[in-house]
């Protein structure tokens, strides 16, 4: 990483009830770099992504962004960092009784005051951009499970973040519909949004990552370069984890 980080997470702590999920957990994260994260289930990955979102409190720790919006202060204003910092779940979490133009809408109207003319003509170039301009209308069980999640990351890029988290984002949907949700996160990492991304996806990370970040018994075991981290990993739990996951 070149430059000042876009995104600070410093010795971060997060247990639920005894047992510890995030241990002292440290990552940074450049200014228009992709970082995605890899590791067994329960590793600490979903986790980290609520925290960086403030949907969860830290134990301990700190997590800035862009060096001045502190995340865990227990003042931060939470409108601001979700303007600021978006996250997609491998549920959609769309509103079943809201059509898709409302679901996007929602959020500018309600949080950042835009009017609703300007919210539904930028609603309307992002569906277009992503390929759903003609499901404008459409209610959310008429989406299939990629359209769905594709709605899911345009109502997050509708606040504008600066930074975008994806958390197993293809975890839920049948392998035909993968690539079209990947293709749109493509779009995105080449559009130079900033992008942190929990996936079990290893031939994405390898294509989109400009970091690969192996998550272990919740800290930041192991990260570098994808061709680095895929060919020659250098912890053993790292290689361990690598032989027992498709390529």
């Amino acid at each position: 990483m070149t430059g000042d980080p876009l995104l600070t997470v410093a010795g971060v702590w997060k247990s639920f009830d005894e047992h510890s999920v995030l241990r002292g957990l440290d990552l940074q994260v450049g200014r228009h770099q992709a970082v995605v994260l890899i590791g067994a289930s329960g590793s600490g990955k979903s986790t980290l992504l609520r925290c960086i979102n403030a949907l969860e409190s830290v134990d301990a720790g700190t997590i800035v962004l862009d060096g001045t919006l502190d995340v865990t202060d227990p003042r931060a204003d939470l409108d601001a960092v979700r303007r600021r910092i978006g996250i997609v779940f491998q549920s959609y979490n769309l509103f079943p009784h809201m059509t898709v133009l409302d679901n996007v809408t929602l959020a500018p109207r309600k949080v950042a005051g835009h009017t609703a003319a300007r919210a539904a003509q930028d609603a309307r170039d992002l569906l277009e951009r992503f390929g759903l301009a003609a499901k404008a209308d459409e209610y959310p069980d008429r989406l299939s499970g990629g359209q769905s999640q594709r709605v899911a990351i345009v109502r997050a890029l509708a606040m504008q973040p600066e930074l975008m988290l994806f958390d197993e984002i293809t975890s839920a949907l049948d392998p035909l519909l993968v690539g079209e949700v990947l293709d749109a996160v493509r779009d995105l990492k080449a559009g130079g949004l900033t992008i942190v991304m929990a996936t079990h996806e290893m031939g994405f990370a390898r294509e989109v990552a400009d970091q690969v970040c192996f998550l272990h018994d919740g800290v930041v075991l192991e990260h570098g370069p994808p061709d680095r981290i895929f060919n020659a990993p250098a912890e053993p739990a790292t290689q361990e984890f690598l032989a027992r996951v498709p390529a």
